[in-house]
């Protein structure tokens, strides 16, 4: 066993550096560098394969558009050698004919990124400070610094790596002219809010304040979340003052962040009163700030304030079309308060907010619970009429309801119905149909499924066939 494992240590190459390390290589003999070529598979990738790969689309005295269709085109795809690409990367900055440009850097950035080799990433960048893209060589920088550093500021934050984003937005503030965006700022203030920074969030926005970059609506809508996350409504409310002060226009992720915010503190006449705020203000509800208003309310039992609520936004026209109350139905239906249930979903339905087919089945569950078999008929026939379509268990569920209380061929014109817009019939349909036929002594119309049965292929022998007969015979 200790004899096989040296043979295979023999056989896969050491990795030229540690993962967490970028260091270029330092010997460039002919064109191919003769140290070992790192393998990050178990698969024998052949150092010969590469040189012969590697000579075959790129000359000695390639440019960095030669090395950037190369590492685009040839490289990413490569099934055997897409690994090495940051490899080659480094090697290709050891010739000294050659200098990567920031068309080379943006691509190994982004490809870095998008591959979460994130500590390469963070090495990289501090290479791009050391070596920097030849457009800097005059009096300005290059201007593609900040858009590469952005793209890797995003992945640091998106998977909350905030010293390394820290330390690649102050090395990007040395490498360009002037002063950063605004947007590299928002990336890192989301980004501390995000992961419950709160203080180095409000230490980027001072910052910011101090190099007169004028926050905007996604600075403020950052802090206001980073507030309401901490439980620090009221400092919340003092973010979305000075929103205002500033000159910055909340939009209606503001309004619904600071609804969530008092909802959680359960401060909800202040929540409602900041909706109709809204409306006051000319802004329109999204189909998240019912979501908010009507979840939070609920969750807290007050089902039936929440009904009013939302009936009067449909009166004023605020509520946006699309919206799913099935949060509402369910709440209702959860409380046994199925006919109310059912007035909001007719008025609503009325005024054009058709609700989702989920919405319907639940609503006809908790009728069907309760005994409503009348109701759960008509919003079923409804819901088919309008082309909502349900599930085959609902559907088949009410049929046996309508067929236990002797309304066989109504429950049959339902199926009929639902077949005409999509929703085809299956053997437990038929089954309940036939035996709500012969519990009724209706012969005729239970042969007849049985023979549409036999056509569908729903009857695989003439035993089932039999049987089902002699059941339409008993009665």
């Amino acid at each position: 066993m200790k004899m096989a494992m040296n043979k295979l240590l023999k056989i896969v190459p050491k990795p030229l550096h540690p993962r967490s390390q970028f260091t270029p290589l330092t010997e460039s003999p002919s064109f191919i560098p003769s140290t070992p070529i790192p393998t990050l598979s178990l698969a024998k990738t052949s150092h010969h394969q590469l040189h012969e790969f590697l000579k075959a689309h790129l000359t000695p005295s390639f440019t960095p558009r030669d090395l950037l269709i190369f590492l685009k085109h040839k490289l990413h795809y490569h099934p055997k050698f897409a690994h090495f690409d940051l490899h080659i990367f480094a090697w290709a900055s050891t010739i000294d004919s050659f200098r990567h440009d920031h068309s080379t850097y943006e691509w190994m950035v982004k490809t870095l990124a998008i591959t979460d080799r994130l500590d390469d990433l963070h090495s990289l960048l501090q290479g791009m400070v050391s070596n920097p893209c030849p457009c800097s060589d005059g009096i300005f920088s290059c201007p593609r610094s900040e858009p590469i550093f952005r793209f890797a500021l995003n992945a640091f934050c998106r998977v909350g790596r905030l010293d390394d984003a820290e330390i690649a937005f102050e090395s990007m503030r040395r490498m360009i002219d002037g002063k950063p965006s605004v947007a590299m700022y928002n990336i890192l203030i989301n980004g501390y809010a995000k992961c419950r920074e709160h203080e180095k969030a409000m230490n980027v926005y001072q910052k910011m304040t101090k190099d007169r970059v004028k926050p905007d609506v996604f600075t403020f809508n950052s802090l206001i979340s980073s507030c309401c996350r901490n439980s620090l409504f009221g400092l919340a409310l003092e973010m979305f003052k000075e929103m205002k002060d500033k000159g910055c226009s909340p939009d209606v992720v503001s309004f619904n962040t600071l609804i969530k915010g008092s909802f959680r503190e359960r401060k909800f006449e202040e929540g409602i009163g900041m909706a109709y705020e809204m409306l006051e203000l000319g802004y329109e509800f999204s189909n998240v700030t019912c979501e908010i208003l009507v979840d939070g309310l609920c969750r807290e039992g007050r089902v039936l304030e929440a009904c009013d609520l939302l009936i009067d936004f449909l009166e004023k026209g605020a509520l946006p079309n699309g919206f799913n109350y099935l949060l509402l139905i369910e709440a209702l239906c959860g409380e046994e308060n199925v006919h109310r249930a059912l007035e909001v979903v007719n008025q609503l339905w009325r005024k054009g907010n058709a609700p989702s087919s989920i919405s319907c089945t639940t609503l006809i569950e908790g009728l069907r619970r309760f005994g409503k078999t009348e109701e759960a008929f008509q919003l079923m026939e409804k819901m088919l009429r309008e082309g909502i379509l349900p599930d085959s268990v609902t559907c088949n569920c009410l049929l046996q309801d309508l067929c236990e209380v002797g309304r066989t061929s109504e429950a049959n014109e339902l199926r009929l119905l639902a077949s005409t817009k999509g929703l085809d019939s299956d053997g437990m349909t038929f089954n309940i149909l036939v035996t709500g036929y012969s519990r009724e002594g209706k012969r005729k119309e239970g042969k007849r499924l049985l023979d549409e049965m036999l056509d569908l292929g729903f009857i695989h022998d003439l035993a089932s066939y039999n049987r089902y007969m002699n059941g339409l015979s008993a009665f």
